[in-house]
């Protein structure tokens, strides 16, 4: 048989050349490619890691110094959130950072791991005088006002600063180490890359002078004979049926060119077709190109499942428009119902908040009982858990601000039930020590809640502050819930603790009893009392609390100005710090001038 040089010879002779041009640069690509993997595997699993956890364990030292910190310089309880987030710390965070660390530091040469194990020695050191020295001193409200055990503290906790700092420096300098090795291999990898950069530059330059031989070699017998072939293809690809027919020829080009004629033809007929069942009519004719046509089986498909669909279609159209309409007409009803209780819930708390204010004592008695006060009382919402109480009894004044459980609905349900039992006492009894009527309100709280039966213990009661004034003899008589008292004398805020338990909330313990403190008055004292939502309201920069220690510097500040003016500063400047943050608890402030 005569040797036939047939287009798929000619081109297999030019892609067996590119083939070998690429064989060698693939193993020369290779080679360099394994040794930049081996380096930036180092940088990626080793350096980088290991820096990454190394920055971790600074700021878990730096994030431990500041909750120690926090922990000797601010008075909390026990289970204050920052202090089980130091425990935790401890505990949990530390403990797995260690692994982790620990993990990386056995592919350190010698002195980083010696280096590691040195600061991670002391870090626990460290830690564990956090837990000796300072945690297991300062553990309760009463521990931070004990100067025996603040003196005992004062120097570990200043000790143990400098500690914290020495462990960071060393750390700082293992940290740099790290960055260092993992930029030494970075740089090293960069160079394996430049070697290849210049070696496919190289074989890209051989590849394009062999391109262009072997192109030079094929054009003539390859590329211009398909050329009409490639622009009928094109426009096909485009959506355009050429006009014009390829001629035969006796190669492997011709046997193309036959079955591109043969596509033209059976591709209008298929335009045709669709164009047909586009229009709607399913019964129009169409030939597939052969039984083994799968365009033209899935085309007949088509027709079929089309004419399914429309009769399917137009009945869902029908059922959806009905259930459109339906739900439209629910949703309305809803809506008319949804506004109607919404209006009825409203009003019902509007004809609450009256009922509320109705029982508060008038601005015409507070004038004439405490002619030199002011009353700054802010519920959060409509009605409001605060309320406050004014009286006369043997020549005497008595005045309270009272703060229930909640706020809102519930407050104001506790605050009606409160304000009566309050009045109940005063009015049945012939004492008017504070102490004894908050004795008597507590014995009345617990009774009316049910405190003490096991199905029914609710959390709720009363923190309050209440005073009863002598004007004649200048005297003053205080007791308090939670609630302290301030009296400003001469430029100086002197505070009297209340009793460390609320009203009416004992859940099974023995009921404690209120104490008693008499204060003598002078002239021009400022007595205030209060509930703490003026404290705890967040605003300012960093919507944070306004703080119990700012709100005595604002008295301070203000105690030498009218009453009123006294009332309306507190009001502004309570407005301004909040912003436009909500609101968080009903706000009660009473202040009187002797």
């Amino acid at each position: 048989m005569k040797f036939r040089f047939t287009i798929g010879r000619k081109i297999g002779l030019g892609f067996g050349i590119i083939l070998v041009l690429f064989i060698v640069a693939s193993l020369l690509t290779n080679i360099t490619l394994t040794d930049s993997r081996q380096k930036t595997d180092q940088v990626t699993e080793i350096y980088n890691p290991s820096v990454s956890s190394l920055k971790e364990f600074n700021y878990l030292l730096s994030r431990s110094k500041l909750l120690i910190t926090k922990w000797f310089y601010v008075q909390t309880g026990d289970d204050a959130a920052d202090k089980k987030d130091l425990r935790n710390l401890i505990k949990f965070d530390y403990p797995k950072l260690k692994e982790k660390i620990k993990k990386y530091s056995v592919n350190w040469n010698a002195q980083e791991q010696k280096s590691i194990n040195d600061i991670l020695t002391k870090t626990e050191q460290m830690f564990t005088s956090y837990q000796d020295d300072v945690m297991s001193q300062l553990n309760s409200f009463d521990t931070y006002d004990d100067a025996g055990v603040k003196f005992v503290v004062q120097l570990p906790f200043e000790e143990l600063n400098t500690k914290s700092q020495v462990i960071c420096d060393s750390l700082d300098i293992l940290t740099e180490r790290q960055a260092t090795n993992a930029k030494e291999n970075s740089t090293e990898m960069l160079h394996s890359f430049s070697f290849l950069q210049k070696i496919v530059i190289w074989l890209g330059i051989i590849l394009v002078f062999g391109g262009i031989l072997i192109a030079v070699f094929t054009v003539r017998t390859i590329v211009q004979p398909i050329h009409q072939l490639k622009k009928i293809l094109l426009m096909m690809g485009k959506g355009v049926l050429p006009q014009e027919r390829i001629k035969d020829r006796n190669d492997e080009i011709g046997e193309m060119s036959i079955a591109l004629n043969g596509l033209v033809d059976g591709m209008a007929r298929t335009t045709e077709f669709a164009r047909e069942v586009g229009a709607g009519n399913f019964i129009s004719y169409y030939q597939p190109l052969s039984n083994e046509d799968t365009l033209g089986a899935a085309l007949l498909k088509m027709r079929e499942d089309l004419r399914e669909n429309e009769r399917i279609l137009e009945a869902k159209v029908i059922e959806r428009t009905e259930q459109v309409v339906r739900q439209k007409e629910e949703i309305e009803t809803q809506n008319q119902e949804l506004e109607i209780l919404y209006k009825h819930v409203t009003d019902s708390i509007k004809y609450a908040k009256r009922i509320q204010e109705a029982i508060l004592p008038p601005d015409s008695l507070v004038k004439k009982l405490l002619p030199n006060s002011f009353v700054l009382y802010k519920p959060k919402d409509i009605v409001s858990g605060d309320f406050y109480w004014i009286d006369e009894k043997d020549d005497k004044t008595m005045f309270a601000a009272v703060d229930c459980t909640g706020h809102g609905v519930p407050g104001a349900f506790m605050s009606i039930v409160g304000y009566n039992l309050l009045k109940h006492v005063v009015n049945n009894n012939n004492f008017t020590m504070p102490s004894l009527i908050l004795d008597r309100l507590n014995d009345g709280v617990s009774e009316t809640l049910h405190h003490g039966h096991e199905e029914a213990q609710a959390k709720d009661g009363m923190d309050l502050s209440f005073c009863t004034i002598d004007f004649k003899n200048l005297e003053l008589q205080y007791a308090g819930a939670y609630n302290p008292l301030y009296i400003i004398r001469n430029g100086e805020l002197l505070q009297t603790k209340a009793d460390k338990f609320p009203i009416g909330l004992f859940l099974g313990e023995e009921k404690k009893r209120f104490t008693n403190h008499v204060i003598p008055l002078q002239k021009d004292d400022c007595v205030y009392i209060f509930s703490d939502g003026y404290a705890d309201q967040f605003g300012g920069s960093n919507g944070k609390k306004f703080m119990a220690k700012h709100f005595r510097d604002l008295l301070l500040s203000v105690c030498e100005k009218p009453i009123e003016l006294q009332k309306e500063i507190l009001n502004n400047t309570i407005e301004e710090w909040r912003g436009q943050l909500d609101q968080v608890d009903d706000i009660l402030v009473i202040g009187v001038k002797i």
